[in-house]
């Protein structure tokens, strides 16, 4: 069926107002787009820290409607929901039913990272390369809401795992993907050689998509999910934190702890600028230190002092 569709410009602070207000008055489903973000990466979302809402300055909210419903007094109802909130920026215009997910995919090109990673979507076949028999090939289908690979956040943990592989630091090896949003960091080391994985997400819907797809990349036997509260007081010779740089300073004492002596790790979600910091409170627990670039996010890795 066919949706009204409202558009507005906010900020980071007042989203959350935008959201509540638009949910008050019947929004069937609210979506945020980055501001500034070109056509061919306005869907990329970084995956989400544990315990943080990953959000850009200033976004493009929308939110969809039933069709029909008035322009003029659904506006009327905003305003009195939230008087603060200015609306007069709202635009509005019919849309046809689709699967936004599904329409989204298809654009989704198969990515490689490194020698052997591959991230390829369901819909896609296996582009040159991905069918060599030493190549690692994750296949995904994350919809909107978790890590694709598109993001240099991602990116760069996905070229770090290649890089253990090639090094054999991977091969049969336990890892910890902390803060996995879709599992693609995990689902990537079990096919890069690790013999088992961790997958840990605040958000219970993350650990819904890690398990899905595992079991699509027939590794489910082999990757186990958690909650922060009910994650394993365990120690890994292999951990990634694709999350927020404040929640990697944060959790510095607890991830260290879950590296195993001479183990590695790699820290991500880091925007240029903020490296320093998370170098100079990981110093204390690891040795090798460096930050690696990739557009505006930075990637630290270190290996663990024994």
């Amino acid at each position: 069926m066919p949706f009204l569709e409202l558009t507005l410009p906010c900020t980071e602070a007042q989203q959350p107002r935008y959201e509540r207000a638009l949910e008050n008055v019947g929004a069937l489903a609210v979506t945020l787009v980055d501001a500034h973000a070109d056509a061919a990466d306005e869907q990329a979302i970084f995956e989400p820290g544990v315990g943080e809402t990953p959000l850009w300055g200033e976004m493009v909210l929308t939110a969809l409607f039933e069709s029909g419903t008035p322009q003029e007094l659904l506006l009327y109802a905003l305003s009195a929901a939230d008087e603060g909130l200015d609306w007069s920026r709202t635009s509005f215009r019919e849309v046809e039913d689709q699967d936004w997910e599904r329409a989204w995919m298809d654009q989704y090109e198969p990515l490689r990272f490194g020698e052997r990673t591959w991230i390829v979507p369901w819909n896609s076949e296996l582009p040159d390369g991905a069918d060599a028999a030493d190549a690692a090939v994750v296949r995904l289908d994350p919809g909107l809401a978790f890590g694709s690979g598109t993001h240099p956040t991602t990116a760069l943990c996905l070229q770090w795992l290649d890089g253990l592989a090639t090094l054999g630091h991977l091969r049969d090896a336990r890892v910890l993907d902390f803060g996995c949003g879709s599992g693609i960091l995990a689902l990537a080391a079990l096919k890069l050689g690790a013999a088992h994985a961790v997958g840990v997400d605040n958000d219970p819907q993350a650990l819904i998509a890690t398990r899905d797809n595992a079991e699509r990349n027939g590794v489910s036997d082999r990757l186990a999910v958690h909650l922060p509260d009910d994650e394993p007081q365990a120690a890994y010779p292999v951990v990634v934190a694709n999350i927020l740089a404040t929640a990697l300073i944060a959790l510095a004492d607890k991830l260290a702890a879950r590296v195993a002596p001479g183990g590695r790790i790699a820290l991500s979600g880091i925007l240029a600028g903020q490296e320093d910091e998370v170098l100079a409170r990981y110093a204390q627990d690891f040795d090798e230190l460096r930050a690696d670039r990739l557009e505006d996010w930075m990637r630290v890795t270190g290996v663990r002092r024994g």
